[in-house]
């Protein structure tokens, strides 16, 4: 008995002179570190591709994402049609600042003529969009960014993987704009990314510089037909690339894009919510 009592008692001197011997500027930089990663915790932003509510209408739209726990949105041409009058748009805007939401951008955008750059450009200016979710013709970026300019409004092209001629992957469009007007950048899905058997994570990384925008989803497959399923369920590493995000201290906004459910997608985007929050909650 008495042998065990100074054996604890060693073991425990131990551990208390062990302690004693960690200096301060090691605790300092762990603690710094700690509370370095709360801060762009704290600062990133989660929100709502509209597509994935195009059965709703924008109110209904809306109130599911804030039971979501959500209060940012970029409206799909369903929710807000790119041919609507000026008091339609400032209608809408109101809509969205009355129930708290953040309408931040626009789109996906497809623009095929000068007319259609025209009229978004146009559309995001009276909304008072930051952004705009696009797919521009090659042949129009030129164009484009003459627009971008003059209205100093960003434009952020989306990529949809395979079986897509214009922009497939991210790099397709990096290519494209890495010399050009900064405000010309990358709206990454990371579904169609992962379809198109690229990392996610890597690209993320490689293109980061004009990165404006993250489309979340995750997908049944790594190949063509896969498919949009509830995150955590599919292939794509969220761990990772949640790591990742934070790692590079990515300033846009994650944007759930669920495609599934189209008519019942609100249990879907709750737990893939809930499954990207708890992986920030453990890095």
């Amino acid at each position: 008995m008495k042998a065990n009592r100074r054996n604890f008692l060693k073991r425990t001197s131990a551990g208390v002179l062990g302690i004693g011997a960690l200096s301060f500027p090691e605790m300092s930089r762990a603690a710094m570190a700690e509370e370095t990663m709360e801060n762009m915790m704290a600062e990133l932003k989660l929100g709502v591709a509209s597509y994935t509510l195009r059965e709703f209408t924008r109110e209904k739209a809306l109130d599911m994402t804030l039971r979501c726990g959500l209060n940012r949105i970029t409206f799909k041409s369903m929710h807000l049609p790119l041919d609507s009058g000026a008091h339609t748009i400032k209608e809408a805007v109101a809509q969205c600042k009355k129930k708290g939401v953040v309408l931040y951008g626009a789109g996906v955008v497809y623009m095929k003529t000068k007319a259609e750059v025209d009229q978004a450009f146009e559309y995001a200016k009276t909304a008072e969009l930051d952004m705009i979710v696009g797919v521009p013709s090659h042949d129009l970026l030129d164009y484009v960014e003459e627009k971008v300019k003059s209205y100093n409004i960003k434009l952020a092209i989306h990529n949809h993987g395979p079986g897509d001629k214009v922009y497939p992957s991210a790099e397709s469009a990096y290519v494209k704009i890495k010399d050009r007007d900064k405000r010309m950048g990358l709206c990454i899905d990371i579904g169609h990314t992962q379809r198109i058997k690229r990392d996610p994570s890597q690209d993320l990384t490689q293109f980061f510089d004009r990165v404006f925008d993250i489309h979340l989803k995750d997908v049944t497959a790594s190949e063509h037909d896969g498919q949009t399923c509830i995150i955590g369920r599919g292939v794509i590493d969220f761990p990772a690339f949640l790591k990742t995000v934070l790692k590079l201290g990515y300033q846009g906004t994650l944007a759930l894009e669920y495609e599934a459910e189209g008519n019942d997608p609100l249990p879907g985007m709750m737990e893939s919510i809930g499954y990207v929050k708890g992986i920030l909650s453990t890095l």
